[in-house]
């Protein structure tokens, strides 16, 4: 549990920052009860489900290739396991109606944030809500692709409709990873909350971070954690709603 003096001391770094992003890893999602595709328990009962690994079944080339089981996947395993709504996310918003928070960067794929009222969000890895046909661009909801019998087909023009997710095998789309470059380069202090500084998905975009603090929050020890300005070891979930004023 954070003490008291690193709590005020948090307190004080978010009040005196001119510019606060916040980076948000699978460990922010498994609070809402999902774990990531790759975290090793879930991935093991994916393969024993499927005979695939969730690299295989999420990929770009079984979509292209094998769209029957693609969308098998995609219904089971990702629309019909939604995260719920955390403690974290309520935070974030009201940190940002605080003006304590000015750009959220996420890889969580289920629109969280928004769905509290967030507004300054990126989604690195796309949204389950936003399903486009490569073709005629005619958007359909996440429930439409839930609810389809087989393949989803544009109505307009009978493609095949694309999730709005970004898949292994793909890149993320590169005004998506501008976007995010210069919003770490533009903050004063970055939150780093439920991953490390050596994910994957992040490592490349925080060595552009040139601000005065750097707080990383997640709930075991990491490599790197020592260049943080600031390391806690707890859930953000416990830790997030605290900063708020009146609490959460």
């Amino acid at each position: 549990m954070i003490g008291e003096k690193t709590l005020e001391l948090l307190k004080q770094v978010l009040a005196e920052s001119s510019y606060t992003v916040a980076i948000c890893g699978s460990g922010m999602m498994e609070e809402g009860g999902i774990l990531g595709l790759k975290q090793e328990g879930r991935a093991y009962e994916i393969e024993q489900k499927y005979s695939e690994s969730p690299e295989e079944l999420f990929h770009i080339s079984c979509l292209s290739r094998r769209p029957e089981r693609f969308y098998e996947f995609y219904r089971e395993e990702i629309l019909k396991k939604i995260p719920d709504m955390t403690p974290s996310v309520r935070a974030l918003a009201r940190l940002e109606q605080e003006d304590k928070l000015q750009c959220i960067v996420t890889t969580n794929i289920f629109d969280l944030p928004e769905q509290v009222g967030c507004r300054n969000v990126i989604y690195l890895h796309g949204s389950i809500y936003k399903n486009r046909c490569p073709h005629c661009g005619r958007l359909y909801s996440m429930e439409e692709i839930r609810d389809a019998r087989h393949v989803p087909h544009c109505k307009n023009c009978k493609t095949m409709i694309r999730p709005g997710t970004s898949l292994y095998g793909e890149m993320v789309d590169s005004s998506i990873m501008s976007r995010t470059t210069e919003e770490i380069a533009r903050a004063d202090v970055l939150l780093v909350l439920g991953t490390s500084l050596r994910s994957e998905v992040y490592s490349n975009y925080i060595r552009y971070f040139q601000g005065r603090k750097m707080v990383i929050i997640h709930r075991i020890p990491r490599p790197l954690d020592e260049k943080a300005d600031m390391v806690i070891y707890d859930l953000p979930q416990n830790v997030l709603p605290l900063l708020v004023d009146g609490g959460i």
